[in-house]
């Protein structure tokens, strides 16, 4: 499955479109992550805890949506992108969406 941010792929022609397809994950932070980042806070760094929760949360969105596409029988998806949003306090969701495309070289 082809995946990319701009609304056409290079040397490939769209020859269907099939709509809206997203995924989604929903993740919350646990204490432990709260006091490793509190401690990094007061010395500075990267807080690699909460680094590694994004990271799991996106591929899971970015997963999730493939799947809708691929139930929708696409080999593509274009114009992707990615949201945020707090859902309740130390908890966030990553939103990956896009359109699914079937698409065949030039």
């Amino acid at each position: 499955m082809m995946i990319v941010t701009t609304p056409t792929i290079q040397g490939k022609r769209i020859t269907v479109t099939h709509g809206l397809v997203r995924g989604n994950a929903i993740r919350a932070r646990h204490v432990g992550s709260d006091i490793g980042a509190l401690l990094k806070n007061l010395v500075g760094g990267e807080i690699r805890a909460y680094a590694k929760l994004l990271q799991d949360s996106r591929e899971e969105a970015l997963q999730r949506m493939m799947e809708d596409a691929t139930a929708l029988g696409a080999n593509a998806i274009v114009s992707v992108r990615i949201a945020t949003s707090v859902v309740m306090s130390g908890a966030a969701e990553m939103l990956a969406y896009g359109t699914a495309v079937t698409v065949e070289d030039d």
